[in-house]
């Protein structure tokens, strides 16, 4: 009998080594979950940033261009042109 014992007693001891060893693993989770979650807003707000400061960059490089800078002289005609052509369409689609 004694030996029915110990084996319950060991399983036991085993069990309860394995529910605890769950109970830390669910905890490390949730606290990667929240990591992980921090993560990815702080990257999407990174993204935001990076996106407004490329929209920054863009603008400057037409103001410079239209100042009279020769770097980018092509681009500038070729952007109001395309701004020419976008009014143009738009005029004629009122006129219709």
């Amino acid at each position: 009998m004694s030996n029915i014992e110990d084996i319950v007693d060991s399983l036991e001891n085993k069990t309860s080594k394995v529910l605890h060893k769950l109970e830390l693993l669910k905890q490390a989770n949730a606290k990667l979950t929240e990591e992980l979650n921090a993560s990815k807003t702080k990257i999407q707000n990174q993204k935001v940033l990076l996106t407004q400061w490329e929209e920054k960059y863009h603008a400057l490089k037409m103001a410079n261009s239209i100042l009279g800078s020769d770097d980018n002289k092509r681009e500038t005609k070729l952007k109001i042109n395309a701004l020419i052509r976008d009014l143009d369409y738009c005029i004629a689609q009122l006129s219709d």
